[in-house]
């Protein structure tokens, strides 16, 4: 159990000193093997091997269609030409807002996180300005509105970590819907008027907006060659009607968002293919990252004394989505990555939980919506997405993470308990 806590700790130090997970999991695993007494090759080559190959096989389709969709929504504008169309309604007086809901609305249709921060930023740059509200604000209310509830909680949402509990539970991306609405509303509403509260106090201490070199936000300048904002949203709308109504595989879902927007943009067909390739690329890191963590947490389980750990784990509460929940949290929190982490908890104990659904009486649905939730609810400083979402808008921990974690980790994780409770009043 040592030699677990101690890979636990490393990975998470080395983690936040941003070292890269590609090749600090495999080693940490190793070190893990090593002090439990298993055959470091065997661990590596077979456990370890097998627990990355395993989750990359079943899930990088769905990386890869993803990330292509949204790197696509990118380079056409259509993103940016969605984002500024709900900015613009919502008015320049209530700049938190139009960003919060513009991240929802992209990351709700699919596109992938890390795509929204690119191109949401230069439009929340221009917005804060022009409302005078202090930059710091920006990377909190884009981690609320495309890192929180569009992520794990709103019912159907396409986003891996609402796909992912899918398999374990033979559950839709519907599941727990009542639980999810719930969440929702707890993390957008109460992440919304924490970040208003926060502005006026900022406003009154006479922080505001400020320039920093480099800062390239303008919402007009070359916005006339964007297409319309309605075919913009089609295909945001067709992944989501096709997973959600049609009930059709997440793949087929993604590849007819793709083939909708390349034939809303086909006057762009130059961009296509270099988009796609980046695309396929970004796929590529992701999924590897994903991956690493997974087979990290494959190692952990194979060693003997892990049995003990889940006994403690399921022992503590008499309801097992109390245990499911904290489980899903802390690794996230550990690996920095809410699939990560819940990839390493499904390896570890979906079987278990799944089968608790059956003899507990508990909805498979509550389980899934669980996982989900308690995923997102687990934002560290070292979080990877966080982490590029602070080199993208140029600014330090010291300045946004008190924000950061308030919306990212406390209202998410008021959210989970919630959740919990509703599941025990038979309320999914």
């Amino acid at each position: 159990m040592v030699s677990i806590l101690i890979g636990l700790a490393l990975l998470m130090f080395f983690a936040y000193l941003g070292w890269s997970i590609i090749w600090v999991a495999p080693v940490v695993a190793g070190i893990v093997a090593l002090l439990s007494g298993l055959d470091l090759l065997d661990a590596y080559t077979n456990t370890y091997m097998t627990g990355f190959v395993n989750f990359t096989k079943q899930w990088f389709p769905i990386f890869l269609l993803g990330a292509v969709l949204g790197k696509l929504m990118e380079d056409t504008g259509a993103a940016k030409s969605v984002a500024l169309q709900f900015t613009k309604y919502i008015g320049e007086k209530r700049a938190i807002l139009g960003v919060l809901v513009a991240c929802a609305v992209l990351t709700y249709g699919g596109v992938s996180l890390f795509v929204v921060v690119f191109a949401i930023y230069p439009i929340a740059l221009a917005l804060f300005k022009k409302a005078n509200i202090s930059r710091k604000l920006i990377a909190p209310t884009i981690v609320l509105g495309a890192f929180t509830f569009t992520m794990t909680a709103v019912p159907g949402t396409p986003q891996i970590q609402n796909l992912i509990p899918m398999n374990t539970f033979k559950t839709s991306p519907m599941a727990g819907s009542w639980i999810g609405i719930v969440a929702t509303l707890i993390m957008a509403v109460g992440g919304y008027f924490w970040l208003k509260f926060r502005e006026n106090r900022m406003t009154v201490a006479g922080d505001t907006f400020t320039e920093v070199e480099g800062d390239k936000g303008n919402e007009e300048d070359g916005n006339e060659n964007l297409p319309n904002w309605l075919l913009s949203l089609v295909p945001l709308i067709v992944v989501v009607i096709l997973l959600d109504l049609v009930k059709l595989n997440p793949i087929a879902s993604l590849l007819a968002g793709i083939v909708v927007i390349l034939l809303l943009n086909l006057k762009r067909y130059k961009t296509f293919m270099p988009s796609m390739n980046e695309g396929a690329k970004g796929s590529v890191l992701a999924i590897i990252n994903t991956a690493a963590a997974v087979g990290f947490g494959a190692v952990v389980t194979s060693v003997p004394e892990f049995d003990h750990i889940t006994d403690m784990l399921l022992g503590i509460s008499s309801n097992p989505l109390v245990s499911e929940s904290l489980v899903v949290q802390l690794l996230a929190m550990i690996t920095g990555s809410a699939s990560g982490g819940m990839g390493i908890a499904l390896q570890a104990l979906g079987g278990t939980y799944a089968d608790l659904a059956q003899t507990t009486g508990i909805s498979p649905e509550a389980f899934h919506r669980m996982a989900s939730v308690a995923s997102g609810a687990s934002i560290l400083p070292h979080n990877g997405a966080l982490l590029t979402l602070l080199a993208v808008t140029k600014l330090s921990h010291k300045e946004t993470y008190k924000d950061v974690f308030v919306v990212g980790l406390i209202i998410p994780t008021i959210a989970v308990i919630v959740g919990i409770i509703m599941a025990a009043m038979g309320i999914i």
